[in-house]
């Protein structure tokens, strides 16, 4: 799609919402296949509009990055559940059995160590992770971007989502392929130039910069490429929106 016509179907988005309602402008946007998944129920309307606008202006767009004497001492952890007897077994040993399998769509499903990760090309960023509770902080995170995880397992041409879970039960996100092939969403193992904590999520954790915090899901142990997120939990696209929150968090 050419960046004029963007622009134009965009601003046919936001003037058919002020004009006509959001339930007018969902119309639009589902013609051109921009509705997520939580696009359901009393906010669907909304959700649709702040998705398919974003999507249209920012798909290449970059999270700002800063300086390193920008960097927030110390990084804020927030509390985590107790992770289980399997997620201490495999932190005594190192994360040496810790995998990150990838399934679905893909020509070549793979499980791929914490060795294999960091063995290839790793890229750096500093930029700041925000939560919908208020806190935010700045750090330099370390790691392998997820377009190159999923070049190497074959993601197929149809695929539309990439869902990824947590060792942590029941926990689970999902992005679509704009954000999962963007140079900045990485598989992050790293932090501040170290190894990632267990308390910021290591050993694996995906960061997704120009989302909130909560798609920077922690502990990391799947990637299951699809073409619909209908068949994932309620069919909303991840926890999130069943909790209230919504699928596309950007910011």
């Amino acid at each position: 799609m050419s960046v004029s016509r963007r622009k134009l179907i965009t601003a046919g988005l936001v003037t058919t919402a002020g004009a006509s309602g959001l339930a007018v402008a969902e119309k639009l946007a589902r013609r051109y296949g921009l509705i997520p998944p939580d696009s359901g129920g009393f906010y669907g309307p909304g959700e649709s509009l702040t998705y398919a606008a974003q999507r249209l202006l920012t798909r290449h767009s970059m999270a700002r990055e800063f300086r390193p004497d920008q960097i927030s001492k110390p990084p804020f952890a927030n509390e985590v559940d107790p992770l289980g007897d399997e997620f201490k077994r495999l932190q005594e040993g190192g994360f040496a059995d810790w995998r990150l399998a990838v399934d679905g769509m893909v020509s070549h499903p793979a499980a791929f160590s914490l060795a294999d990760l960091k063995s290839f090309p790793r890229r750096s960023q500093i930029t700041l992770i925000a939560c919908e509770e208020g806190w935010s902080y700045i750090a330099e995170w370390i790691g392998v971007p997820l377009s190159h995880v999923l070049d190497l397992a074959g993601a197929l041409p149809q695929a539309r989502y990439v869902v990824y879970r947590s060792i942590q039960r029941d926990w689970w996100e999902s992005i679509d392929m704009a954000d999962a092939l963007h140079p900045q969403t990485l598989v992050a193992h790293g932090l501040n130039g170290g190894e990632l904590p267990v308390g910021l999520g290591g050993p694996l954790r995906m960061r997704v910069p120009r989302q909130l915090g909560y798609k920077s899901v922690k502990y990391i142990t799947r990637l299951t490429v699809t073409d619909s997120l209908k068949s994932f939990g309620k069919g909303l696209g991840s926890v999130a929106p069943e909790a209230g929150y919504a699928w596309y968090a950007g910011i």
